[in-house]
């Protein structure tokens, strides 16, 4: 049974998450986060992908992509997972799948869910209770879009530049957006789009995805249906 095709639409920002098989490590150390950046931003660059967030964890990674054509973020994956795995089994004396299957990933609106995406992304570390503030962790955009260094990786999407007039004051706005946290609703609801791969955002947003790429796009409820009876 071929798989179902992904949820893309060209300019449309993606959520996209891609875990370690078994949940094994996939950077063990700076050398192996190095490399991966060094593969995203050359990769990024051949294919047009603009990266917006991102996070590299032990074992997985979060990022923030869009492309401007349909299949550009999917090579872009595909190309840094194959060169990441056959450098990490290389380095650490293994072999075999490194990966957990493709990746996943979801549609996400850009005026309502985006910056809950960014922060989403951002704050993994925090959640993990592996520093006590974002900024604190190395291997994330944060730094970027704090304006606290300069990431040739990050490009900011156009809702992140409509936080402020210049570098200074948008930093200000989304560290204050930042310190807020994510709801549980929220958290709920980003991973259960992700894990279905659907359209994160509105009905109206839903409804437009829905048109284009002619397939339901909303979440499917968790769980057996209810029986009635009458």
């Amino acid at each position: 049974m071929p798989r179902r095709a992904r949820l893309e639409l060209p300019g449309t920002p993606l959520h996209v998450t891609q875990r370690g098989v078994n949940r094994a490590a996939t950077f063990v150390d700076d050398d192996d986060c190095h490399h991966y950046m060094h593969l995203l931003h050359n990769f990024r660059r051949e294919e047009g992908v603009q990266i917006h967030a991102y996070v590299l964890m032990g074992n997985h990674v979060h990022l923030l992509l869009s492309a401007p054509a349909c299949g550009g973020i999917s090579r872009l994956m595909r190309l840094v997972g194959q060169c990441h795995a056959q450098a990490f089994n290389k380095r650490h004396g293994r072999s075999g799948t490194l990966w957990q299957g493709r990746f996943k990933s979801c549609l996400v609106e850009s005026e309502r869910y985006l910056l809950t995406v960014y922060r989403y992304i951002e704050l993994n570390p925090v959640r993990a209770a592996m520093v006590a503030a974002a900024e604190a962790y190395r291997w994330s955009s944060v730094h970027a879009n704090l304006a606290l260094r300069i990431d040739p990786v990050v490009t900011p999407h156009a809702s992140f530049l409509a936080l402020g007039r210049d570098d200074a004051t948008r930093a200000m706005a989304y560290r204050q957006w930042l310190e807020q946290g994510v709801s549980e609703d929220d958290l709920a609801t980003i991973r259960d789009h992700l894990q279905q791969e659907r359209a994160l955002g509105d009905l109206r947003f839903q409804l437009m995805v829905e048109k284009a790429l002619n397939r339901p796009v909303a979440c499917k409820p968790i769980g057996r249906p209810r029986v009635t009876t009458g």
